[in-house]
């Protein structure tokens, strides 16, 4: 399979987080001759250890067996969102990308009681720069802005029974915070309406089903649906049934007594835009939100909010905005669409930048779960292993490859991490997780982890 190597390292080359990737195909000129098959095999160097990376990595090396691939991540540890991003009890859906948030752009959003969604999912999830958040979870109502996946992750972590996250990777400061939450209530917004919900029936149907927890809806919200429900595609028409169910059906005997013994209320509130966070008397935390009340123009997905000219207000002690996500710009010489938040591509070919190719969010923006990336990552790859094999770029030449990296790096005294010391952090966050009945127990912080990587 040639040498195919993991090199995981502290450097901070052009990345836009750990969603997205570079990957750089050195061209030259001349013959590799009978030089060793490290020397002039074709070199792919990968910018960050997310799925994107990995997953592009594993369809060059099954198509091209002479390829080198190095992936090279900031952080000591890889995997990038796969380890810090959706929620723990999700194992094995673990995954989304970029580096930056989408503002929210209304007064009072740096309020204390106000996170990002990234940053809260970050704390439970021990990733190293969201450690001291610290969020106050002493209030009575959460209101999470977003109606998609991460939003309903935050939901059911805000109200899952302790004893169900006891068994999962979450952190143990974030446990303990839990533990001790007062949260009781959280409210779900969304700027439009039930058929335009962004989240996936295994998600609404998780929520659904908590212990200790029963729906909380706004009939009026769902008017129409039930007409609407013939001419939508089966995905979107079976989690519209199951939201209709949840908030209009009577339950049965069963159900019904299991949601009057529910000490936790959680629902959707949609047709719903924030305009501003309200403020304690003392202006130092939230009391609350100000919800601008929309309609919908046009239908289907199509559909967009337009505001009505009301508001409502929301008392609540916690917003998580969970309204997007986005890539940033990762150096002045490559090109990025401020706009969109993306490198522009064609098939994951950086525009006027040959040689250059980019997966992940970084490609198509946020959108999509682990598949979505999956398939979108082989395309990248797809592209780069034809430009080889057509000649569009040169591979004859041989080229340093990694050893010019490392080279770089004892230059500037920069230790990497490689992918035998990552092993170690692997073992003894495992045993950490064993003793407590737990799969894994993060190291959380980068000094931490580089101790352990290098003692």
């Amino acid at each position: 399979m040639g040498a195919h190597k993991l090199l995981f390292s502290e450097l901070k080359l052009w990345t836009s987080g750990r969603g997205g990737w570079i990957a750089r195909l050195h061209k030259g000129i001349g013959a590799c001759g009978k030089a060793s098959l490290s020397s002039c095999s074709p070199k792919v160097c990968i910018v960050g250890s997310g799925p994107a990376g990995f997953y592009t990595a594993q369809h060059l090396i099954k198509a091209r067996q002479d390829v080198e691939v190095d992936i090279y991540e900031r952080l000591p540890v890889p995997f990038g969102l796969v380890r810090f991003g959706v929620a723990p009890d999700h194992p094995e859906v673990k995954s989304y990308g970029a580096e930056g948030n989408r503002s929210m752009g209304v007064p009072g959003e740096d309020l204390a009681g106000v996170y990002s969604a990234k940053d809260f999912v970050g704390w439970y999830n021990g990733l190293p720069s969201c450690r001291e958040l610290s969020p106050d979870l002493s209030c009575e109502t959460a209101v999470i802005l977003g109606q998609g996946n991460v939003a309903l992750d935050v939901a059911r972590i805000l109200l899952s029974p302790i004893d169900i996250l006891k068994k999962t990777d979450i952190t143990q400061p974030a446990l303990e915070a839990l533990a001790e939450s007062q949260v009781r209530r959280v409210l779900i917004v969304g700027r439009r309406g039930p058929i335009q919900i962004a989240c996936t029936i295994k998600e609404l149907r998780e929520m659904v089903n908590l212990p200790d927890t029963r729906p909380d809806m706004v009939a009026a919200d769902f008017d129409a649906v039930k007409e609407a429900l013939k001419d939508l595609p089966r995905p979107r028409k079976r989690l519209t049934e199951l939201m209709l169910k949840t908030a209009l059906e009577v339950p049965g005997e069963k159900e019904q007594e299991r949601r009057s013994k529910a000490s936790r209320t959680w629902g959707f509130r949609f047709f719903r835009s924030p305009v501003e966070v309200l403020a304690e008397p003392s202006h130092s935390r939230i009391a609350g939100i100000r919800l601008a009340i929309n309609k919908l123009e046009g239908s289907g997905e199509g559909a967009h909010a337009v505001l009505t000219g009301e508001v409502e207000d929301v008392s609540c002690g916690l917003v998580v905005s969970s309204i997007g996500y986005k890539s940033l710009p990762i150096d002045p010489s490559v090109p990025f669409d401020s706009r969109k938040a993306i490198v522009p591509n064609t098939m994951g070919r950086v525009k006027q930048a040959a040689g250059l190719y980019c997966s992940g969010w970084l490609k198509t923006g946020p959108t999509g779960v682990i598949a979505t990336t999956m398939n979108n990552s082989f395309d990248t790859a797809r592209s780069l292993v034809e430009d080889m094999d057509s000649g569009t770029l040169d591979v004859s030449a041989a080229k340093p490859g990694s050893q010019s990296i490392s080279a770089l790096l004892e230059k500037r005294g920069v230790k990497p991490v490689t992918f035998s010391d990552w092993e170690k952090i692997d073992n003894v966050e495992m045993k950490k997780g064993e003793s407590s009945g737990k799969p894994r127990e993060k190291l959380l912080t980068v000094e931490e982890m580089l101790h352990v990587a290098w003692t």
